[in-house]
């Protein structure tokens, strides 16, 4: 599958809020990195936090 219909189907960038430091996902939900190459190769991962201290 081409590279530009891959990204198409798939996202590039998550938004999580975090309340009071952890993750606010629900019950059942899940964060995954799907990788769409059969070769092993090296993954790096940006992450970004806004907010404000309480």
């Amino acid at each position: 599958m081409p590279a530009h219909l891959r990204t198409a189907l798939t996202q590039v960038s998550l938004s999580v809020p975090l309340v009071d430091g952890a993750l606010a996902l629900g019950t059942w939900q899940g964060i995954y990195l799907f990788e769409h190459r059969a070769r092993p190769h090296h993954r790096q991962i940006a992450l970004h936090l806004i907010g404000e201290r309480r």
